[in-house]
């Protein structure tokens, strides 16, 4: 996944605009011609990510800051190892170390936490998806990490995907009539539709959309909708989905799994910064 540099400038501009305000007071003791080198470790093992967004913070700082990393995103780290090593003006190395260690950090806990997903059900050919379950304002970025971690976006959001869900369906009476409306609103776009049961699966199957999202079925259940669906259509499946049972899910033959827990329930990494001279 390519993040446009203007939005990685935005997102930092707002974080910086918030964490400083008027300015750091605290930073303002700081003899404005001392400079320092600076060493960031990860406290624990973890799958780096954020470093453009780590860069721009600095890079709107000040840019006789001087960064030489040793990982890039999507690369392993381990307890207690060196990520990057910084170089430049003291005050402006301190006013922005949070808000670069903020981005690191979150990042590379969704990346982290998708790489554990991604590995679970390594081989059995079935792709893990992210959703809309995000942090507002870090959607893109949080997609980034998930593709960062081994796992797939999802859509983006609600305007580059249909996906047909229960109160839609309410809406509009029927799952083919959402479908038929969802088509001739976007023709050409492919349709998914969420169902809750094997009738409303085959609902689906008949008007020939081109997903269904299974929601909150049970294994032997996914299992007789992979056998239901073969060949008609791509299966995905979501609910109830923990690192523990994913690979029993994935065994029963549906094409996808979509996990809100990649960037909802999301930890950020223990990573530090320290002046080192």
């Amino acid at each position: 996944m390519q993040v446009p540099q203007s939005y990685i400038e935005e997102s930092v501009h707002n974080a910086l605009k918030e964490d400083l305000g008027a300015g750091d007071i605290t930073a303002s003791l700081i003899d404005e011609d001392a400079t320092s080198i600076a060493s960031v470790i990860s406290r624990e093992a973890a799958v780096i990510c954020g470093v453009d967004w780590f860069e721009e913070v600095f890079q709107q700082l000040d840019p006789e800051i001087y960064i030489d990393w040793d990982l890039d995103d999507g690369d392993r780290v381990e307890p207690d190892q060196q990520i990057c090593s910084l170089s430049g003006p003291t005050a402006r190395l301190l006013s922005g170390e949070r808000t670069a260690l903020n981005f690191l950090q979150t990042l590379s806990g969704t990346a982290t936490i998708a790489a554990q997903y991604a590995a679970a059900v390594a081989d059995t050919g079935c792709k893990i998806l992210d959703t809309r379950k995000t942090v507002p304002g870090l959607r893109i970025a949080q997609k980034y990490a998930v593709s960062c971690g081994g796992c797939y976006n999802h859509r983006i959001g609600l305007f580059d995907a249909i996906l047909i869900k229960e109160n839609h369906i309410a809406a509009a009476g029927s799952i083919a009539a959402a479908v038929e409306l969802a088509r001739f609103n976007n023709p050409g776009m492919p349709v998914e539709v969420e169902v809750e049961n094997l009738d409303e699966l085959q609902q689906g199957l008949d008007v020939s959309v081109e997903r269904i999202l299974l929601d909150n079925f049970s294994p032997a259940l996914l299992s007789q909708a992979v056998e239901q669906a073969t060949g008609k259509t791509e299966l995905e499946a979501s609910g109830g989905i923990t690192l523990e049972n994913i690979r029993h899910i994935a065994e029963t033959g549906v094409n996808y799994i979509s996990v809100g827990a990649l960037t909802k329930d999301i930890r950020a990494i223990d990573l530090s910064m320290h002046i080192t001279l």
